[in-house]
């Protein structure tokens, strides 16, 4: 598997440090607010399992799955596969993804989840991928910024593969080309 990786762009370490200093903040930012952290299934679940832990204040959790890519592009179209289970009106909503790429999917779940009337919404991602960004939305607790390329690992897939790894990696590019 380690093969089709061009190389490590974020090492099991940096990952770690960035993760538990994102959740301090979470900390201190919701501190007497119960938010509830919404996941974007399914690349954010070892990021959102790992923020978790480091968050100190009281908190629930939720996830939703959606679909807006073919390969590795989005396709434009968003399509809700599961959606919440937990009423969010009146609620602090922090929506958990794995990457902030063309930020189509997120804006969309923005405007989406705004109609159910939550006291705020706000993003936190591992990753922001400013380079391919197509709609105006931005993270408020980002881990990373990177480069325009195709990333795996820590949750985050190429047709389901290599989100076991333990690092973000760029992927060879014959290996989807």
């Amino acid at each position: 598997m380690e093969d089709y990786i061009q190389e490590i762009l974020i090492s099991r370490e940096e990952i770690e440090s960035h993760v538990a200093e994102i959740g301090r903040q979470i900390s201190r930012d919701y501190k007497d607010k119960d938010p509830i952290f919404i996941g974007v299934l399914k690349g954010c679940f070892i990021f959102m399992a790992d923020l978790m832990r480091h968050v100190t204040v009281d908190c629930s959790m939720d996830f939703m799955a959606v679909t807006s890519y073919q390969g590795t592009t989005s396709t434009g179209a968003v399509r809700i596969t599961k959606d919440l289970s937990e009423n969010i009106e009146n609620r602090h909503i922090i929506l958990v993804e794995d990457i902030l790429d063309s930020g189509v999917t997120l804006n969309y779940l923005k405007n989406y989840l705004s109609v159910r009337k939550p006291a705020s919404i706000a993003v936190a991602t591992l990753m922001d991928k400013p380079a391919r960004r197509k709609a105006e939305i931005y993270a408020d607790y980002s881990c990373f910024e990177v480069p325009d390329a195709f990333v795996v690992g820590y949750g985050l897939d190429y047709n389901e593969r290599y989100r076991n790894l333990p690092y973000i990696g760029i992927l060879k590019p014959e290996i989807y080309e």
